[in-house]
């Protein structure tokens, strides 16, 4: 893969990243695809039907990366996470006290946010099909609303490695320290808890029929373009490309902030374009359980609290001229309602 520079440190430095997460996610659907081609879908349950110990598994291992991040951090040069010093061991291991742990030139914390999680969110579910598929004789009796469930999220993961170099600048990268909190939500939230709906599914099928699988696909294609549009938009600008000639409001400081475009309309309009995706990957379950509505509900909030974060934090950095941004972009996340 290529090695792309990261934002600027503190230190004046830059990081440097491998990208070849989406090579990476080519190659091992590419096996499992032919696994299951050769052996039928039977042979593919196996994370389905070893759910718990695999829970088990990645529980035990955010652990022990947590504790391994935490003790590693102590040596002499590693650059600190600002929030995850505060000298309580406790909050410190949860949290992250180290910014970017890394093994020679392997960096964790960047590794754990696209590969494992996200690579093993799809075979989940593509092993949730294969379930399915062994119950009611064959791929051609697997749901619509299954299909479409793998579909929104195998293209949702496809297009976050694709584009690797955006994660670069994200708060997680750039500001947080990798700790229990980062792993555990990489290797245990992320693959388990974002495959509810298709784990669901396998033994509630639910028919769809064309009308709302069209009106599902509209809605996740509705989200879809926010969230890109959106982040494609910050990304460009941040890299000091501004192709759409978007207007923006220069801090005291000499950041600039976007104040058109889909960053006009809200402070986090990616966030939009999440929530609305969410909505549509837990809409082909139906209304029998709110359980498959977890995903969308913890999402909101996620997001909500990290948008109240992200302002706590700007306030602090640009002082009143937070608060003459936010005249010019009034809404957080919603336009018109929130």
């Amino acid at each position: 893969g290529d090695w792309v520079d990261g934002v600027q440190l503190r230190t004046g430095g830059r990081k440097k990243y491998k990208i070849n997460a989406f090579s990476t996610f080519l190659l091992t659907l590419g096996i499992t695809c032919g696994y299951i081609w050769r052996n039928g879908p039977g042979a593919f349950t196996f994370i389905y039907d070893h759910w718990v110990g695999l829970v088990t598994a990645a529980l035990l291992m955010s652990v022990a990366q947590g504790l391994a991040v935490y003790l590693a951090s102590f040596r002499p040069g590693a650059l600190l996470a600002l929030g995850g010093n505060s000298g309580n061991p406790i909050y410190d291991f949860y949290i992250g006290r180290e910014l970017n742990p890394a093994i020679g030139s392997f960096d964790i914390k960047s590794f754990n946010e696209l590969r494992p999680g996200l690579i093993l969110w799809v075979l989940a579910d593509v092993s949730m099909v294969c379930a399915q598929a062994a119950r009611r004789g064959g791929f051609a009796g697997v749901t619509d609303s299954l299909w479409l469930v793998l579909a929104f999220q195998a293209w949702y993961v496809a297009d976050g490695l694709y584009n690797e170099p955006a994660i670069f600048t994200t708060m997680d990268i750039t500001t947080d320290g990798f700790g229990f909190m980062l792993a555990v939500g990489d290797l245990a939230w992320v693959p388990f808890v974002y495959t509810l709906q298709a784990r669901f599914l396998v033994f509630a099928p639910v028919e769809l029929g064309a009308l709302r699988t069209a009106g599902v696909l509209a809605l996740n294609l509705a989200g879809y373009y926010i969230f890109r549009a959106a982040n494609g938009e910050k990304n460009d600008f941040r890299n000091g490309r501004n192709p759409k000639n978007l207007q923006f409001f220069t801090t005291a400081t000499g950041s600039k902030l976007l104040t058109s475009g889909w960053w006009g309309r809200s402070r986090h309009p990616n966030y939009l374009g999440d929530i609305l995706m969410a909505l549509a990957w837990s809409l082909p379950t139906g209304f029998a359980t709110p359980i498959t509505y977890f995903y969308v509900l913890y999402f909101g909030v996620l997001l909500i609290h990290r948008q109240r974060r992200d302002d706590e934090n700007c306030e602090k950095k640009y002082g009143k001229d937070w608060e003459t941004y936010k005249t010019l972009v009034p809404y957080r996340i919603v336009p018109y309602v929130y």
